[in-house]
């Protein structure tokens, strides 16, 4: 420890220590200071962590060589070309190649090509199993409709469930956003594997309630197998 009696001992004048004597007393401050790091060190040794892996040897790169450009048509080829008529034989070749291949055409309406789980057609309104609807008139779907395409009056039944008296959807303005289903509750409304249908009049895409429940009844089994399938990704 660094006490008065050691300046004594060492013969240091205390007219330095007034005067700030500096070659005199810098050799002692550091002595203090490394006797003090070595009684540190010694009570509180510093745990020395094992040094990490050396890194596995990388590959070395491949090296890419570009490949050699074309070399440009001369006046020669371009007019072959012209006169011998190679590029319709070219197409005519590949035609004829075609020709013998299957076709990747499909007969519509006779044959469809396959639909994504998450395909948004046609709304429908479904019932539970005992053919009672499912929507419970929270109208979430009419808020969250970004196109203001719902509309919803609802009354409270003799029970104290509240059910929906009106759900009108104007298909003209829907734009399948989905956002309707996801904000669902009970899996009520939600839109269908169909697309088929196109109308003459707009009157036609006004749906009621009638139509929309219709439509559930209709498609059950494959909105039933639809949400099925996607229930893994929501």
């Amino acid at each position: 420890m660094f006490r008065l009696s050691n300046i004594a001992k060492r013969g240091i004048p205390r007219v330095s220590l007034a005067t700030g004597l500096r070659p005199t007393f810098y050799p002692l401050v550091s002595q203090i200071s490394r006797n003090f790091s070595n009684t540190l060190f010694q009570r509180y040794p510093i745990e020395q962590k094992p040094s990490p892996p050396p890194p596995p040897p990388q590959k070395p790169l491949k090296t890419v060589t570009a490949k050699p450009k074309a070399p440009a048509p001369t006046v020669l080829d371009y007019t072959a070309n012209l006169f011998l008529l190679t590029e319709i034989f070219r197409g005519m070749w590949l035609v004829l190649e075609q020709f013998f291949r299957p076709p990747y055409t499909i007969f519509y309406p006779y044959e469809k090509g396959p639909l994504s789980p998450r395909f948004r057609g046609e709304h429908a309104l479904r019932r539970y199993p005992t053919g009672e609807e499912r929507c419970i008139a929270c109208k979430l779907c009419e808020v969250v409709c970004p196109a203001l395409a719902i509309t919803i009056e609802a009354e409270a039944r003799d029970d104290g469930s509240r059910r929906t008296t009106r759900y009108d959807i104007d298909m003209t303005k829907c734009i399948y956003c989905g956002l309707c289903q996801e904000a669902c509750p009970v899996d009520a409304i939600v839109e269908g594997p169909n697309f088929e249908f196109s109308t003459e009049t707009r009157e036609e895409l006004l749906y009621n309630k009638e139509k929309l429940l219709a439509n559930g009844d209709k498609w059950e089994p494959e909105i039933a197998k639809n949400l099925e399938a996607n229930q893994y990704y929501v």
